[in-house]
């Protein structure tokens, strides 16, 4: 950016100093001096138009596991899934989370899961409840898990509206 010099007014102007640099004299002829070569700034940028969207979620939240741990006849599919390839299951669970399928390969992936699935539905419980569940009772814990994520995205509704308007 340039440094533009001082432009001198006509009706009243101080000495300044021994260089002999003439200044305006009031606050008014300073502010013209400086902003006569100066641009207005921009107050509104120009826009493709006006995007609208809306996301509607209606979750029921709250409460305790839908199911029980030992509740493995409320799905029979998971039940058997849960009791003869729970690691099948898990995979299918990590994928109904929305998590990579490679995500029940690493460590203590399932009770990171489950805490999560408790905290995203508000389920009363505590770490130390998921992990005891998860470490004792893995096949149960899958399983319940399971059956959660299909009846609470069951009862999920998702709307997305986009409106675009151009100038």
């Amino acid at each position: 950016m340039q440094q533009r010099p001082l432009r001198k007014s006509e009706d009243k102007t101080q000495g300044f100093g021994e260089r002999g640099l003439e200044l305006p004299a009031t606050q008014a002829e300073r502010w013209t001096s400086w902003s006569d070569g100066a641009e207005l700034p921009v107050l509104t940028q120009p826009g493709l138009g006006v995007t609208t969207s809306t996301l509607t979620t209606i979750t029921q939240t709250g409460g305790d596991w839908s199911t029980g741990l030992f509740d493995v006849c409320d799905d029979i599919s998971t039940c058997l899934m849960g009791v003869f390839i729970p690691c099948c299951l898990d995979v299918s669970l990590a994928h109904q989370y929305g998590e990579s399928l490679c995500l029940p390969l690493l460590p203590a992936s399932t009770f990171a899961m489950r805490v999560a699935i408790r905290e995203r539905f508000k389920i009363r419980g505590s770490v130390c409840d998921d992990w005891v569940t998860v470490f004792c009772c893995y096949p149960l814990a899958v399983s319940q898990m399971m059956r959660e994520m299909k009846r609470r995205l069951k009862r999920q509704m998702y709307t997305v509206t986009t409106t675009l308007e151009s100038c």
